[in-house]
């Protein structure tokens, strides 16, 4: 069962989710996120997802290499808000998980009620518009909790202001 929306509920705002990573997309998520949740008073949540490990080693290197990949999400998160910042003024959330990306992406939609709308942004290369996109506006969509928005990866600044 999906859980209700809480964000037009006194007290709640509504929340844009955007998944975090290295793509030269990815920026074009955060711009469009940012000018919605400033425009309707909402909040960005980035969302940066840690691969499992795969981890065959002694536990010390497992510890290492855990520690060396959150310091990597929270050096990403970190480019990402101010990113925020300098475009809306308005302060996001952070969070990071481990897992499964298109998992862990449901797993917080499930665990935070004011999360209203999840924005990606289509990759511009002839491979198709992105693992992500492709799994989630694939053949879940129909199912999945909450719309999602794809923003264009070939769209400047001026252009996704005057969308968002």
């Amino acid at each position: 069962m999906v859980a209700i929306r809480k964000s037009n509920e006194e007290g709640h705002r509504r929340k844009f989710l955007v998944v975090v990573d290295d793509t030269p997309e990815c920026d074009r998520a955060i711009v469009y996120a940012a000018k919605r949740a400033a425009r309707t008073s909402g909040i960005v949540t980035l969302l940066f997802v840690v691969a499992p490990g795969d981890f065959q080693h002694w536990l010390g290197v497992e510890d290492i290499m855990r520690a060396e990949a959150t310091e990597e999400a929270e050096a990403t998160l970190a480019k990402a808000a101010e990113r925020v910042r300098s475009v809306a003024k308005t302060e996001p959330e952070t969070v990071i998980r481990e897992g499964n990306k298109a998992e862990a992406v449901l797993e917080l939609i499930e665990a935070d009620t004011d999360i209203a709308i999840l924005v990606l942004a289509a990759g511009t290369s002839s491979e198709g518009p992105g693992p992500l996109v492709s799994s989630i506006a694939g053949k879940s969509a129909g199912n999945f909790p909450i719309p999602v928005t794809i923003v264009p990866g070939n769209l400047d600044d001026d252009s996704i202001a005057a969308l968002a």
